[in-house]
């Protein structure tokens, strides 16, 4: 056996390495395809765009636009939110009343987790 044949014969190297290609190339396949079949990587729900403006007197909050607000999704620092459980507040329609300091924060909690951001802070 000559030894300058070990050190130049790379027969098997070629099938090894294709091997070992293609079992990385099918696991990465399946965890991208299982990701997106469970819904791993799914879409973020971004809050609503809204602006807000105190009402005359000063005891309410008004919505001056941007996107409709469902009242169940919407919370408050101080005062009460207007309307039913079934409301939806569009611009000119009072979304806060019965405030008595000088801010308040409206905040908007998703419906499909338990993520809360912050809408509107207004002082006065």
């Amino acid at each position: 056996m000559k030894l300058n044949n070990l050190f130049t014969d790379d027969e098997a190297v070629s099938p090894v390495i294709g091997v070992i290609l293609m079992v990385a190339i099918t696991v990465i396949l399946a965890a991208v395809i299982g990701a997106f079949v469970l819904g791993i990587g799914g879409s973020q729900e971004t809050a609503p765009q809204a602006s807000f403006q105190w009402g005359s007197g000063g005891s309410t909050v008004i919505h001056a636009g941007g996107d409709a607000l469902e009242h169940n999704n919407l919370g408050t620092s101080a005062g009460s939110l207007d309307g039913g459980t079934d409301s939806t507040y569009t611009a000119g329609d009072t979304v806060v009343s019965g405030i008595s300091g000088d801010s308040v924060t409206i905040t908007w909690e998703s419906p499909s987790s338990d993520t809360t951001n912050i809408i509107g802070e207004l002082e006065k």
